[in-house]
């Protein structure tokens, strides 16, 4: 039986015509979005650009949605292009103390409604959300991405489109898997268990770098019955406002999603203070999070109830190959896709990586071969790999690793070095070679195309899995790059701890929704595992309901009579 809140003997609205569902609802199968090639003349690559040139020629205006009212508060900022920042594509207002007020009052109100609303109605409206990202929304949306977040097309179809398509359609199956486990039931007692969602509103904070994510954040909680209060980032408002666009298309009631661009720390101080906070769904910096999961600690008295905390934050993700490994084309595909794709900006991105010396010469020679054909510029050119990063504080702070690696004589910069803030926030794929294991480049996440490279003596390779383990205090992705089963089988058990997703004989980027669930722990979150019902047991809260049929009369027990 599929269990959730008022199955049975729904109670509608005052004027509506009461229904009996007499049925058991079955979600169709999971399977993953088809990948679209954008190859020269194809109808998705005319239409993708189409779809640019539409956004750079009529400037969007982004207002806040509460309660499915647009809000213009006067107070705004620009959306420009990271790629081309003289450009201005759109402008956003920015949310108030009144408006992030009026945004937890409109989700609080709505939560009733929503989370009576007979669960697979709920999933229906994703299901027709996600068939809508197929379809007529799918370029709108990758086309938002590629403009105002700097992908290219690839990186833009995996993201906005496949993966958010997946992510919908995988959540609403695993809802499906979540409500039909039940308890055993005794002779002459019925046993089940409800799933309720939180008491109170989500906050979800949600990241520039992948428009999925920001999707998954805030609809992963609500297909459950919750509703959201949804602070996006200010790199990826244009993203944000076509998939409020797509909430509302689909048929999402009102208030049950809250858009609120604002400032970072009012939004989340207000936030943190409502008595009606439920939990947090976040991406981002660990340096946030901590503050973050800092605030609600010291508001635990005021709320309702302990809030569930979701959080995926940093990485210093790593590639190492060992002397067995015999695929020297494949690692030097892992290590620039890995470290370049996206600029380094994924929360996976390969940014150390450690080599042996007996290899080292042909790998050195294959990648600075393969980095003198990567091009780097603006994303709507379809012949670009590398984009810009995301803003000038982002070019800014790359430039001074680099300066650092530069002016250090352990430190050999063998690819790149340059950046370039004339047109866009450019900066070109470097490749850092250090002798020191413990460098600032080895240890602090960067979030941008610089990879360092450490090569070790042959004969200490665990040394070497021992100073990638202890290296950095994150622990989201690797990658391992060997043929010997038995050394492959050893570093596997030596760092189990150090990545949340790992990869053999392959980058240690693209996992894929219900294939690799995504998360890291130490530093990197709370590895809640996106893209698995791992995630969407956080936003349910269980009730066990016993029904006995012949209750007892008597209040002694049969032995005391004897």
């Amino acid at each position: 039986m599929l269990t959730n809140l008022r199955r049975i003997n729904f109670r509608p609205r005052v004027g509506a015509q009461l229904r009996h569902l007499n049925s058991r609802s079955v979600i169709p199968e999971f399977r993953n979005e088809p990948i679209l090639g954008y190859r020269a003349g194809s109808n998705e690559r005319q239409e993708v650009q189409k779809q640019i040139k539409k956004f750079r020629d009529s400037p969007t205006e982004v207002p806040i949605v509460i309660a499915g009212k647009e809000i213009k508060t006067g107070k705004t900022k620009e959306i420009r292009p990271p790629h081309d920042h003289k450009k201005v594509v759109g402008v956003y207002h920015l949310a108030g103390d009144a408006e992030i007020q009026a945004a937890i009052d409109a989700s609080v109100k709505a939560r009733a409604e929503w989370c009576a609303m007979p669960w697979e109605h709920r999933a229906g409206i994703f299901l027709r959300m996600a068939e809508l990202l197929a379809g007529p929304y799918r370029q709108v949306l990758n086309a938002a991405t590629i403009l105002g977040q700097s992908k290219n097309y690839f990186q833009a179809e995996i993201d906005s489109s496949c993966e958010l398509i997946d992510f919908i359609r995988f959540n609403v199956k695993a809802c499906e898997k979540i409500f039909s486990e039940q308890p055993i039931s005794s002779p002459g007692v019925w046993n089940r268990v409800e799933y309720r969602p939180l008491e109170g509103f989500i906050y979800a904070v949600t990241p520039f770098n992948f428009t999925a994510i920001a999707g998954n954040l805030v609809s992963c909680p609500v297909m459950l019955g919750n509703v959201c209060v949804w602070k996006p980032s200010h790199s990826a408002i244009l993203s944000g406002h076509v998939l409020m666009q797509l909430y509302k298309e689909a048929g999402l009631p009102d208030g049950v999603v809250n858009f609120i661009p604002g400032n970072a720390e009012q939004v989340t101080n207000k936030v943190l203070a409502s008595r009606d906070f439920s939990g947090l769904h976040y991406t981002g910096s660990t340096s946030v999070f901590n503050g973050i999961y800092q605030k609600i600690a010291s508001n635990l008295d005021n709320y309702k109830t302990y809030p569930r905390i979701v959080g995926e934050t940093g990485g210093k993700n790593y590639i190492i190959a060992h002397n067995s490994c015999d695929l020297v084309d494949a690692l030097v595909v892992g290590l620039v896709r890995g470290a370049f794709e996206y600029a380094g900006q994924k929360c996976s991105a390969c940014s150390r990586a450690y080599i042996p010396k007996s290899i080292w010469p042909e790998v050195k020679k294959k990648l600075v071969d393969t980095m003198a054909r990567v091009k780097t510029g603006n994303p709507e050119d379809p012949s670009v790999l590398v984009n810009a990063v995301i803003h000038e504080t982002s070019a800014d702070k790359t430039a001074n690793y680099i300066k650092i690696a530069q002016e250090d004589p352990s430190c050999e910069v063998i690819c790149g070095g340059k950046v370039d803030k004339s047109v866009g926030w450019f900066v070109s794929p470097t490749i850092v070679v250090t002798t020191n294991p413990n460098h600032k480049l080895i240890q602090e996440e960067i979030f941008a195309p610089v990879l360092t490279v450490y090569i070790y003596e042959d004969n200490k390779f665990e040394e070497t899995l021992e100073l990638a383990d202890k290296a950095v205090t994150y622990g989201l992705t690797g990658a391992l790059f060997a043929k010997d089963r038995e050394v492959i089988a050893f570093a596997d058990r030596k760092l189990s701890e150090s990545a949340g997703n790992f990869y053999i004989n392959d980058k240690c980027t693209g996992a894929v929704v219900g294939q690799q669930p995504f998360g890291g722990a130490r530093g990197s979150g709370t590895n809640d595992k996106a893209g698995s019902h791992l995630n969407l047991l956080r936003w349910v809260s269980a009730r066990s309901i016993k029904e006995t049929f012949v209750p007892p009369t008597e209040v002694t027990y049969p032995y005391m009579n004897e």
